[in-house]
Formats: C-alpha cells, sequence, structure tokens
C-alpha cells in the first residue's frame, strides 16, 4: 500500500522492534521512507528476500528483547553508532487465546507476558534516556480489546492493557521531554491472520502500512501536543 501522508524524519533515528513480523516490517519500511535511519530489532532475523535487508536506510540488529542484558546492549550500540535516538517503536508482540484461565498453561501466560510486556518495558527503559536527551517519542502497540476482559483470550488482553497503562506512566513521568503513545489494532491484515481465518472478510481488515502511517505521525510534530492517548486503528475491523 502506498503512503497516504508525507512525513520528513531526515536526520532523525527510529528504533523498531520485533521488526521481522509483518507490522514490524511495515513499520520499518514506513519510517525509512520517511527519511528516517531505521534500526531494526528482532530476535529472528528477516528473510534473505525481505525488504529490511535490501533497504539503504535499515540497520537490521539481532537480539533477545526479553533479555536486559540484551537490550541494553542493543540499544547502546545503536546510540553510539547513529549518534543518539529519536523514536521508539514498541512492535514486538504475540497472541496466544483460546482456553479459559483454569486451562490456560503457565506457559502460555509467561509468552505473552514477555513477548508483549517485557519487550516493550525493557526497551523503553533503556531507550528513555536517549529519547529525553533528544525531546524524542515512543509508540507501542495495545489492542482493541484491551480496555475489557473477554471469554478466551484474556491474558492477552492483560498484556495489552498493560501497554496502555506503561504508555500512560511514561508519558507522566515525563512531560516536556518524551511523548508517549500507543495504537489499538483489532485483526491487522497479515499472511498468518488470513491463514488463520480464511473465512473473514478480509477487506475490513487494517493494512499494516496503514498503522505505520498513523505510528509516523504520532512520532511528527503533527501531534506535539499528543501524549499518553490509545489510538484507534482498527477501520472497519470490529
Amino acid at each position: 500500500m502506498a503512503p497516504t501522508a508525507s512525513f520528513d524524519f531526515e536526520g532523525s533515528v527510529a528504533v523498531v522492534t520485533g521488526a521481522s513480523g509483518a507490522l514490524g516490517s511495515a513499520v520499518a519500511e514506513r519510517f525509512d521512507a520517511a527519511g528516517a535511519t531505521v534500526c531494526a530489532i528482532d530476535v529472528v532475523a528477516p528473510d534473505d528476500e525481505d525488504a529490511l535487508l535490501s533497504a539503504e536506510g535499515i540497520d537490521f540488529r539481532e537480539a533477545d528483547l526479553t533479555d536486559e542484558g540484551e537490550v541494553e546492549r542493543v540499544v547502546e550500540e545503536i546510540a553510539d553508532d547513529h549518534g543518539g535516538i529519536d523514536h521508539l517503536l514498541n512492535i514486538a508482540g504475540t497472541w496466544r487465546g483460546g482456553d479459559p484461565v483454569e486451562e490456560t498453561a503457565l506457559e502460555t501466560f509467561d509468552l505473552l507476558v514477555d513477548v508483549n510486556l517485557k519487550t516493550a518495558f525493557l526497551a523503553s527503559k533503556h531507550a528513555l534516556p536517549h529519547l529525553q536527551e533528544r525531546e524524542g517519542s515512543i509508540v507501542s502497540v495495545s489492542a482493541k480489546s484491551s480496555p475489557s476482559g473477554g471469554e478466551g483470550d484474556g491474558l492477552y488482553r492483560a498484556t495489552k492493557a498493560g501497554i496502555r497503562l506503561l504508555t500512560e506512566t511514561i508519558a507522566a513521568e515525563n512531560v516536556g521531554s518524551v511523548r508517549a503513545n500507543c495504537v489499538m489494532p483489532s485483526v491487522i491484515d497479515t499472511p498468518a491472520n488470513r491463514e488463520m481465518m480464511p473465512d473473514a472478510d478480509h477487506d475490513e481488515w487494517v493494512d499494516p502500512g496503514e498503522i505505520g502511517e498513523t505510528m509516523l505521525a504520532l512520532c511528527s510534530d503533527a501531534t506535539a501536543v499528543t501524549s499518553g492517548a490509545a489510538v484507534p486503528v482498527y477501520g472497519d475491523a470490529y
């Protein structure tokens, strides 16, 4: 999908976590197209044919974002190599559901907390000192379902609610220095979701690039007075 708005991020450094996934790669490509130097991080390297490896402005780093030592290392390396950090996009995440609480394995709970919430906490923790120096921004990924509990995927919702509260906390603690917001997608139009739900109306789903456009806007001067917000990005995917 072609960009629908024009942004100029020339001279800025954007860190994108979960960059090998469908949403993360789309966000990285959007920031690259807008002129940013993009540092893309994931525990899994992108495929050889992936645009992340061929785009001139994207610097891919492999790291386990649930390991604080690795997060601290990769963030410091990025700041040293590129002179600082202006934007952090916390995209790393996963979904698990289908079982009630009493039937959910501890391993599933640990996975959701680690991948959805711990990665955002650690990346934010170690990026914040650099973002504070540049009056930067953080945009994380919550979910449309996060404001309430629900049958079958309550633990996923709980971690995404945690993202909203983490976002509000960072915004409150960094008034005047770092803006923090999050987006709330519903079903994103990815190959994995199409495979999981082949009979759904895919036309109602939101393209990952469209979410990337909103994240660009939330990091831009156009939203300079916006911080602590949870922004819906689910279009017709109710």
